[in-house]
């Protein structure tokens, strides 16, 4: 990968573009509004009319027709223009400007049929621009000319008023008139005013979430090394997601370390490890990296939400993870922190229940001398291995196959394999305190090979574990289970799930359960959602 790239402002063709696609939907917006507030009006016109029939007007009919035929203009317009297109910004312009002309004319002509409510009218208008202001980017300019365009039309209204029926008008024409004008002048002025303040609002945030081509969008997760977002790439369209690293968390030691870490991660293809697209860091210091957007569920969620996983699933899950970690490990990398929360289950290229293996926030190069380079005792208390503890130059990739054995243990039985009062006390009894079979903690199934393979991986000597990840893929899949879970079960899994999760986003679901992550060196413990 070349040197990193520099957060950028802006290019011309995505700032037209993001601005297109906002006016376009706040326009959809504003088209139903006004169709909705035409239908309202007219509504109300005829039912005021056979309610009070000595004061329904003569004109009344054709305040109602402009009234359908305004909400017809809308209505049409949206549908056609904005529902079943992408047009231009231009376009868009043109249309915006329709649609207040349009309202502006509309309420003109019931002005004129209806002097003795001019006031209300003139209110209406108000109301109509202002919301105008609020919903549509537009600059001050642009709202100065379109609102001065629908009040000429109010103005209009009753300047023929007071020619035609000057008995309607409860004063004299000019002083009428003036303050028709005035008060229309301030409306205008006004909210091209604040037409024009949160024009500049928008764009400055936007700059603000824009890290070259990408947009950031929703906010996924923070832990102790940064905040995860969902972003977009400008031009292919795609979506990702994006972690930033604060200068305020890190020194720039580390965040050089870091760095070198990404590269090192970046060479990484296996099919079930989170792929990097990119990198950079900003002139102010946050440093940041892309990868691949996984719309799935991490595996502590899993476990929390629908209890322990058959074990023919976990079999799978497993190794799938052993291809993974066998690729890092061939190339000199230990990840360090394997868990449940850092591997998301989803579906890819059209097969479901792919894990794949995130945030190598921990990961280490393994050093010539066989060790690692390590800065510390850091892991996450309910997974660390025994000689992280205890000796953290002995670190290697045997510690992931270990942390792999613990995730294994919570998936078959919901438990951690330690737990304690402290993630001190934790640690400790990882590293003296021989396990439970998992079969003693789960009144699920645990195949008997299964249950032995798990605690080989949990052996507190990383000379007794399976010799590699390709070993402990070739052992899983001799167990005889390994069949049982099948494509057609686990497609209707995520059907389930599916159906399960868009009712979850229809209501406000609890945030997402958190673990610690622990550093003994420096007695800190921080903070991380599982994302």
């Amino acid at each position: 990968m070349g040197p990193p790239t520099l957060i950028t402002e802006p290019t011309p063709s995505t700032d037209r573009e993001e601005m297109r696609a906002a006016v376009q939907r706040r326009l959809e917006l504003f088209s139903r509004l006004a169709v909705v507030v035409f239908c309202v009006v007219v509504s109300f016109v005829v039912a005021l009319g056979r309610l009070y029939p000595v004061h329904r007007p003569h004109e009344a009919s054709v305040v109602i027709a402009y009234g359908i035929a305004g909400a017809l203009v809308c209505g049409l317009a949206w549908y056609r223009t904005l529902h079943r297109r992408r047009p231009s910004l231009e376009a868009l312009y043109r249309l915006d400007a329709l649609y207040t002309i349009v309202i502006g004319a509309a309420l003109g002509i019931t002005a004129y049929f209806y002097t003795a409510r001019f006031a209300a009218i003139y209110s209406s208008l108000v109301i109509a621009l202002f919301t105008r202001t609020i919903i549509v980017p537009s600059t001050g300019a642009r709202t100065l000319a379109v609102g001065s365009l629908a009040f000429a039309s109010l103005f209009v209204a009753g300047v023929l008023s007071g020619l035609v029926h000057p008995h309607r008008i409860d004063m004299p024409l000019v002083p009428f008139l003036a303050s028709v004008a005035l008060f229309s002048v301030l409306a205008v002025g006004l909210a091209a005013a604040g037409s024009q303040v949160i024009y500049g609002l928008r764009r400055r945030i936007t700059r603000a979430m824009q890290l070259g081509q990408y947009t950031l969008e929703a906010r996924l997760g923070e832990g102790g090394m940064g905040v995860v977002h969902k972003a977009r790439h400008a031009m292919l369209r795609r979506p990702t997601a994006i972690k930033l690293l604060l200068p305020s968390r890190h020194d720039a030691g580390a965040l050089a370390r870091f760095e070198r870490e990404v590269q090192l991660m970046s060479q990484l293809t296996h099919p079930n490890t989170v792929a990097i697209y990119d990198y950079g860091r900003s002139p102010d210091g946050v440093f940041y990296y892309v990868m691949e957007y996984l719309d799935g569920i991490d595996l502590e969620r899993l476990v929390r939400r629908h209890g322990p996983q058959p074990a023919a699933r976990v079999i799978r899950i497993l190794e799938q993870l052993c291809g993974a970690l066998d690729e890092a490990h061939a190339m000199g990398l230990i990840h360090r922190d394997v868990k449940p929360a850092n591997v998301i289950l989803c579906r890819r290229g059209g097969a479901a229940d792919v894990a794949k293996l995130v945030d190598f926030g921990l990961v280490q190069e393994i050093a010539r001398g066989g060790g690692a380079t390590t800065r510390g005792i850091v892991g996450t208390p309910a997974f660390i291995s025994p000689e992280a503890v205890t000796d953290p130059e002995r670190v290697g990739p045997a510690s992931d196959l270990y942390a792999l054995g613990a995730t294994a243990y919570f998936l078959l039985t919901g438990h951690h394999v330690f737990e304690g009062r402290s993630p001190l006390e934790v640690c400790a009894q990882h590293a003296t305190a021989p396990p439970t079979p998992p079969s003693r903690r789960t009144v699920e199934h645990v195949p008997a090979a299964l249950e032995a393979l798990v605690l080989a991986l949990l052996a507190k000597d990383p000379g007794q574990r399976p010799g590699s990840a390709r070993d402990l893929a070739a052992a899983l899949r001799a167990i005889p289970e390994h069949a049982e879970w099948t494509e057609e079960e686990a497609e209707a899994w995520w059907r389930r799930f599916d159906c399960l999760r868009d009712t979850e986003m229809a209501r406000h679901v609890a945030p997402p359960p958190t673990t610690l992550t622990v550093d003994l060196s420096r007695h800190e413990v921080t903070g991380a959602i599982a994302a």
